[in-house]
């Protein structure tokens, strides 16, 4: 059976106004258009259509930042404390009720982005605990990546509008969140790249030990599968 991140019909509305095609590094994988109805709804989409409707909402990250590089320091995940895996209980479970997110999952995404290491930075230029690109941080309106509340928060609502994109498919959503919105809509499914597939391997290994174990600090040191891309 496959997992499902369906949300209620006011949350897709309300998360829809994020744009359409911000992948996880935070870069449009192609021009996106909108148009707001009658209701107030506002709707992406990543070709202009032929209604007339729709008029350029972002640009694609080709067109804006071609060749652009993070030029700063990486800083991988340090904290080892035991601690570490509970101590942002409270704004984990505010999020993921707030966007319908399983908690668990939510965990999950932390564990294999940052190990629950606020101050971690990757060499993509990823900050934090769910390792927000600042172009999504400031979309998904984080002012502070590394204020763990602040990035939670950003992290889970850039779930939910994934999540949305791909009808609630749990796998999709994963692995858009590592890889972009455009590169599982190109391949149809899973990104045939070596690391978004261990991502997603990792990722659903987590979120089953979370979901199968009461105690957070004893799932957080489940054994995952060995990489397959090394």
């Amino acid at each position: 059976m496959k997992a499902s991140l369906v949300p209620s019909r006011g949350l897709v509305a309300a998360c829809l106004i994020v744009a359409i095609g911000v992948g996880a590094s935070g870069e449009a994988q192609a021009d996106i258009y909108s148009y707001v109805d009658d209701n107030g709804i506002v709707h992406f989409s990543s070709t202009p259509k032929g209604d007339g409707r729709y008029s350029l909402y972002m640009k694609s990250a080709s067109k804006r930042t071609k060749g652009s590089k993070f030029a700063g320091q990486a800083v991988p995940p340090s904290d080892k404390s035991v601690e570490r895996f509970t101590r942002y209980d409270k704004w984990i479970r505010q999020a993921a009720t707030l966007y319908q997110i399983p908690e668990e999952l939510v965990r999950a995404i932390i564990k294999v982005e940052s190990d629950y290491d606020p101050r971690a930075v990757s060499p993509a230029g990823a900050q934090g605990l769910m390792q927000m690109i600042p172009e999504t941080a400031t979309r998904m309106q984080v002012r502070d990546s590394f204020d763990p509340r602040e990035n939670i928060f950003g992290g889970v609502r850039y779930l939910r509008v994934l999540a949305n994109l791909f009808n609630g498919d749990l796998d999709l959503t994963v692995a858009a969140y590592n890889a972009g919105e455009g590169a599982v809509t190109r391949h149809k499914g899973i990104p045939p790249y070596p690391e978004t597939v261990d991502y997603v391997v990792r990722v659903r290994t987590y979120y089953s030990a979370y979901r199968n174990t009461k105690d957070v600090s004893i799932a957080s040191m489940t054994p995952v599968p060995p990489r397959t891309d090394l």
